[in-house]
This record gives structure tokens, C-alpha cells and sequence, in this order.
């Protein structure tokens, strides 16, 4: 079976924290033909580690990357590299997911009033400002 694997399924599943839905969470993903793991869900999944279970940055890394190589997983890779590089140079998973994003669709420079993500974001070639007054 194919199937979307929601940010409830991938925190079991990571975290272990509940033996019968990680149980259960681990062999739906390896049972599964395909695993699609969306960008909202990975966003979710990176904020819920971060925040709510308030796992270090290099070991969520470890387990996102884990996942997206995962043999029977689809996934917007480029966007989720983007992700974890601004994610690992200090930065938000999410914004280096929206910076990537937009410019796919075709826009030229990421707009923030977070003066870190569009710092960081710079610092890695990425067109980014703040908006200004008119």
C-alpha cells in the first residue's frame, strides 16, 4: 500500500515513547510500498522534536535524513535539504523549507521580518530581506 505518513505516525515511530503505536507506527512505515512525507508534515515533525520532546538539532537531522533516504519513501528532497542545512547552521527547518520553495515556484528573494532566518538565509546565497518602509 502506498501511503502519507502523517507527523502522529513519524513521532511514534522516531520517538518510541508509546510501545504499542511505535510498534505498530515502525512496521506501517516498512510495510508500506511507498511512504510520501509531505513538507508541512516535516516541518510539523521538526518542530514537535524540537520543541515538544526538545531533541538536539544534530539527532533530528540524523532521523530526517534516516527517513527521506528511506528506500520506499517519496519526499520534495531538495526542499528538505534546505531545510536541514538552515536548520543546521542555526536556523529554522521551516524557513529554509520556504526559502527553497519559493524560489522553485519562481520568486527571486525570500521577504522576512525574522531578521535571523534572513540572516542566515544570506549567509547561505540565499536572496533574503527585510521589508522596508515605504
Amino acid at each position: 500500500m502506498k501511503i502519507t505518513a502523517d507527523m502522529n505516525l513519524l513521532v511514534r515511530a522516531l520517538a518510541g515513547d508509546h510501545p504499542t503505536q511505535s510498534r505498530i507506527a515502525q512496521a506501517e512505515l516498512g510495510k508500506a510500498e511507498l511512504v510520501a512525507l509531505t513538507l508541512p508534515t516535516l516541518c510539523e515533525l521538526v518542530r514537535v522534536l524540537s520543541r515538544g520532546y526538545r531533541i538536539p538539532v544534530p539527532e533530528i537531522s540524523e532521523a530526517i535524513r534516516r527517513l527521506i533516504n528511506a528506500g520506499n519513501v517519496a519526499t520534495d528532497r531538495p526542499a528538505a535539504e534546505a531545510g536541514l542545512a538552515l536548520m543546521e547552521a542555526g536556523g529554522d527547518f521551516a524557513d529554509g523549507v520556504i526559502a527553497y520553495s519559493g524560489s522553485f515556484l519562481g520568486a527571486e528573494c525570500l521577504v522576512s521580518f525574522d531578521k535571523d532566518a534572513v540572516k542566515l538565509l544570506k549567509a547561505r546565497g540565499v536572496a533574503a530581506r527585510a521589508p522596508s518602509a515605504a
